[in-house]
């Protein structure tokens, strides 16, 4: 199947700039308060609990987020549990193993949809609302190596915090 690229962010709507006129329901028309909204992205990844790299239970993925993008959600779609002394694993990136959740702050002790959070931490709940001002490549840091594997799915908005009071401003 073909794809389309976009360098994106991709905005959608019908009413692009507000008339003053309110909330025009129904119409279809270009008239009324602004609709426009961004379009939510995702990225996938096979991971293991074992390293791709030269540092046991570190798998750099390649998954990359784009500067200034909004990280909305995070699962991990576990088919092999976790195994060995301990079944949790953080999610970083490049810069910081611990940017995004704190370490071992994840648990897949058996197959299933794991729901990622950022969890009560200020630094990983900033990095969740605004990943920097630029891209991210994201990191698995598991507690021990072991057999676990699954996919990670990372949504995002785009370019989110370069848009403010309905101007875009990258």
């Amino acid at each position: 199947m073909a794809s389309t690229v976009f360098t994106g962010p991709v905005l959608a709507g019908n009413v692009l700039n507000s008339d003053g006129t309110g909330v025009l329901a129904g119409l279809g028309g270009s008239t009324g308060q602004q609709n426009v909204g961004f379009c939510e992205m995702a990225q996938a990844q096979a991971i293991t609990q074992a390293t791709n790299g030269s540092v046991a239970g570190v798998y750099t993925t390649s998954i990359v987020i784009p500067a200034n993008s909004f990280i909305t959600a995070i699962d991990l779609y576990a088919t092999a549990a976790w195994s060995g002394v301990a079944s949790t694993l953080g999610i970083g990136t490049t810069a910081s193993a611990t940017a995004l959740t704190t370490a071992g702050a994840v648990t897949a002790s058996a197959a299933g949809k794991v729901t990622v959070t950022p969890g009560t931490g200020l630094t990983q709940i900033n990095n969740w609302l605004n990943v920097g001002t630029t891209d991210v490549e994201l990191v698995i840091t598991s507690t021990n190596t072991g057999t676990g594997a699954g996919t990670l799915v990372v949504r995002y908005i785009q370019a989110f915090n370069s848009y403010t009071n309905g101007q875009y401003t990258a």
